[in-house]
């Protein structure tokens, strides 16, 4: 046998003494599966470089726009419609030309995306709420204020998304009147597109919640007299999170593009707060008299941003789903 000293001896006691330290989040984060599955597609590696880069063009906009398209004193009627650098007669000032008021199109591009983001971001958020609160109280009171919530929820699905906007629109128009209307527009688009799409939610988190309460879990937690909200909150809601994500991340594209639908036609964003959408419905108007590139490149930025974030949603439901492993 090899001689063994008092300190080796005593080294090799603390090492098997010593705690083992677990890894942090982000150890975990990386080396979880869906980050693995995240690696081996290139589609989407490639859709999430390029949702970052438009993420971060508009929301560095006020840092990084050549030229700010909210600033009237900016601004000439001089410049309307250059053309881009490439073309004849165009300004070096202009990358991407300018528009019929003579606002800078790759300026007008990063402020509109900011703005078609915040929209979508705000109405999404608003939307899971409310869809999964309702869903919730579907799924683990059933009975009546089930059977309620999902007729109120059958009843709404009858409509087009957009058409509930729109009516929701001409609501606000009729209370608030045209002046007041732009003021509020920001907050009457949220309003609309949340209440159009949390029926999506509310159908998701009731099927899985109806699946969770009847389960050990749920049931000790009820013979232990905890409330049916603090079941709902703590102990349902994180088990039903995945399908919720997958959902926000694909009407994260949706609400962007029904924005962009409701500027187009005129009951979105005013013209002094453009979107992509009210971008497009301006150079709607010079599409044919050749001034092309106002309507082009605003459409070329909305398509990129919603085919990457559809990317992304894709890859999102097939790596949360078990079976797809």
């Amino acid at each position: 046998m090899p001689f063994v000293t008092n300190e080796e001896a005593k080294s090799s006691v603390q090492d098997r003494a010593a705690p083992v330290k677990e890894p942090g989040r982000m150890t975990r984060a990386l080396d979880s599966d869906l980050f693995h599955s995240f690696l081996k597609s290139k589609v989407t590696v490639v859709a999430a470089t390029g949702t970052a880069i438009l993420f971060l063009l508009a929301f560095l906009a006020p840092w990084i726009a050549p030229h700010d398209p909210f600033d009237l004193a900016s601004i000439s009627i001089m410049d309307a419609r250059v053309p881009p650098v490439w073309m004849e007669y165009a300004d070096p000032r202009f990358l991407l030309g300018t528009d019929d008021q003579g606002r800078d199109m790759l300026s007008g591009i990063f402020y509109g995306m900011r703005i078609s983001l915040i929209v979508g971001f705000c109405s999404v958020v608003v939307a899971a709420f409310i869809g999964i609160s309702l869903g919730l109280v579907a799924g683990y009171m059933g009975g009546r204020v089930d059977a309620i919530i999902m007729r109120i929820a059958d009843v709404q699905l009858t409509f087009p998304a957009i058409l509930i906007a729109l009516l929701i629109d001409g609501v606000a128009h009729g209370i608030f009147g045209a002046i007041d209307r732009e003021v509020f527009a920001f907050y009457i688009l949220i309003v609309s597109l949340a209440l159009s799409f949390w029926v999506q939610y509310a159908r998701t988190v009731r099927g899985s919640t109806m699946v969770e309460k009847n389960k050990e879990y749920v049931q000790a937690a009820r013979v232990i007299g905890i409330p049916s909200v603090v079941i709902m909150v703590r102990h349902i809601l994180p088990n039903v999170t995945g399908p919720v994500l997958v959902i926000a991340t694909i009407n994260l594209a949706l609400a962007i593009v029904t924005e962009a639908t409701l500027s187009f036609l005129g009951v979105g964003m005013p013209p002094t707060q453009p979107s992509l959408g009210t971008l497009i419905a301006i150079g709607n108007d010079f599409l044919y008299s050749g001034e092309w590139w106002i309507a082009i490149f605003p459409g070329l930025a909305l398509a990129l941003l919603v085919l990457n974030v559809n990317l992304l949603g894709d890859w999102l439901r097939d790596a949360l789903n078990p079976k797809l492993r």
